[in-house]
């Protein structure tokens, strides 16, 4: 008796909307080393921030849901231990603080620091503060209106241009984590806040962008970006356009959600540029840069106009400005109206990125070069950060000042 031949196994590409569509945005050969090899970054302070917080919003929500703890939460009793505990979840995967002056880390192999040293002294670094003022200024208003917590969200598309001799898989999956508010806790929450004469500033911040419509249940998403708000428009050759990417990445938040059993209509997106709580001396400068060159869509007008009078004066040499919290929330939320033409537009483009990532491995796997079969078209500064210029030929006239050491 002759025994059938094994058939081929068949594995439908996943891909992360952050993790591998927005990473392959920026920089395709970079997303080759880092994601599609064993190269990590080498002080990978993005990736570990945005990750950091992520983190610390999720457990500061579950310590809020299950001991109900009444905002403003302490620092050091509080938060602190959160920290502690997310950075220790990050070293396992290789994630490290690299940059002294963002956090400090009692958990980092070969350290002598510990809990007494921040007794003794106030460590609270930049992620730290940040994290405090996301939670105290943002978890009151926020958290209890989420109705779902980091929820997992999946969906399968057709692969883009299949080709049965060539395509790796007929189907992609793709994948994302948000954070779900519904129109029953919101609506619930609003009448509370009428009653007790409590303002909800993301309640307010909805009531404001959302038309009215006949649907009583819906949906909104939340995502946190580790991140300053960027420009409404990309004047320089290259610049990635995150402000056009993150809507794209929300819409195609919206599908993904759409798909689940247990999905209600998705209104609207929300993204928070957690940043904008505690901005950096480099946030600032580019804050006051968009601003002068009328690049951001935050009113520049009489509302704001005693913080954007300290941003103009401010210089690089001086202390931070004490600006205002109501312009550090304006900056740090954004509405995004879920439209079916524009989530339309935005699988289409998520659909491009695929193709061409399937199609950089397919080359690859073929014999060709990681370099020749994998586009380097970041801009400047991500070129001029990046672990891989001394040996990019393809950024050759942003690296001709880099010499391999």
């Amino acid at each position: 008796m002759r025994l059938p031949a094994r058939s081929k196994s068949y594995m439908i590409p996943e891909y992360s909307l952050t993790g591998d569509l927005l990473s392959y945005i920026t920089c395709g050969l970079q997303y080759r080393y880092q994601n599609k090899g064993t190269l990590p970054p080498s002080k990978p302070v993005q990736r570990w921030f945005g990750e950091f917080i992520h983190g610390v919003m999720e457990e500061a929500y579950l310590d809020w849901k299950y001991q109900k703890k009444e905002f403003p939460w302490d620092w050091k009793e509080d938060i602190r231990p959160i920290e502690d505990e997310i950075d220790l979840r990050l070293q396992v995967r290789g994630l490290y603080p690299h940059d002294e002056d963002l956090f400090f880390s009692i958990n980092q192999p070969g350290s002598t620091l510990t809990l007494d040293d921040l007794n003794e002294h106030d460590h609270k670094k930049l992620a730290s503060a940040r994290a405090e003022k996301a939670i105290n200024i943002w978890g009151k208003h926020l958290f209890p209106l989420i109705d779902s917590s980091e929820l997992l969200i999946k969906g399968v598309r057709p692969m883009p241009n299949y080709d049965k001799n060539i395509s790796r898989s007929n189907y992609y999956g793709i994948n994302g984590v948000v954070d779900v508010l519904t129109s029953a806790k919101i609506n619930k929450i609003h009448e509370q806040s009428n009653l007790f004469n409590y303002d909800n500033k993301i309640i307010n911040f909805i009531k404001k962008n959302l038309e009215e419509t006949d649907i009583e249940d819906y949906e909104i998403i939340i995502d946190y970006k580790g991140m300053k708000r960027p420009p409404v428009k990309v004047t320089k050759p290259q610049a990635e356009d995150k402000w056009e990417n993150h809507k794209q990445q929300i819409l195609t938040y919206s599908w993904l959600r759409s798909k689940q059993e247990n999905a209600k209509t998705i209104s609207a997106g929300i993204i928070l540029y957690l940043n904008e709580l505690v901005p950096s001396k480099e946030d600032l400068a580019l804050i006051k840069d968009e601003i002068i060159n009328d690049l951001t869509d935050i009113p520049t007008d009489d509302e704001f106009e005693d913080d954007i009078q300290l941003i103009f004066d401010w210089q690089e040499d001086d202390k931070m400005p004490n600006l205002s919290d109501e312009f550090k929330i304006a900056r740090s939320i954004r509405f995004i109206k879920i439209n079916e033409e524009e989530r339309s537009k935005a699988l289409k483009k998520f659909d491009k990125v695929v193709c061409d990532i399937e199609n950089s491995l397919i080359k690859e796997m073929k014999g060709c070069k990681i370099q020749d079969a994998w586009k380097a078209d970041a801009d400047e500064r991500t070129c001029l950060a990046c672990d891989f210029k001394t040996f990019c030929k393809n950024n050759s006239d942003i690296t001709k000042d880099f010499k391999i050491p």
